[in-house]
């Protein structure tokens, strides 16, 4: 909600607000401890609640999220969330990024898609999904 064509929402105007609502997702859907993968602007929502509360997640695939500048290296190392970090190699931009932030994460493996830009999933989905 309030990205993309979807309507503003007042509810995720804010980090507390997309926890809320992703946590609210999680148990309307009867989903317990799930991996959560977050691409690009999903960030938005999976980093706040993964630093709120990551304690939920049985682990977590960020694929060159937005707003991992958002968060100090003092908060990714208080997460105890087994990640890996996804990023296509010809991805200029949010790849490093947020690779740069995200590998304050103590549990964390780096997984690079090669030949794969921003939205690696579409460029190499079979490389992302092995």
């Amino acid at each position: 909600p309030g990205y993309g064509d979807s309507p503003p929402a007042e509810m995720v105007a804010t980090a507390q607000g997309r926890v809320a609502f992703l946590d609210h997702v999680l148990q309307e859907l009867g989903i317990r401890r799930p991996v959560l993968i977050s691409p690009s602007m999903s960030g938005r929502f999976a980093l706040p609640f993964l630093l709120a509360r990551g304690d939920r997640l049985a682990g977590f695939v960020p694929i060159a999220p937005v707003g991992t500048k958002d968060y100090a290296a003092e908060q990714y190392q208080q997460v105890q969330t087994p990640t890996l970090i996804l990023y296509g190699d010809r991805d200029t931009s949010l790849g490093h990024q947020a690779l740069q932030s995200l590998r304050h994460l103590p549990r964390h493996e780096v997984a690079m898609v090669p030949g794969a830009g921003h939205a690696c999933y579409l460029d190499k989905p079979e490389d992302v999904h092995r």
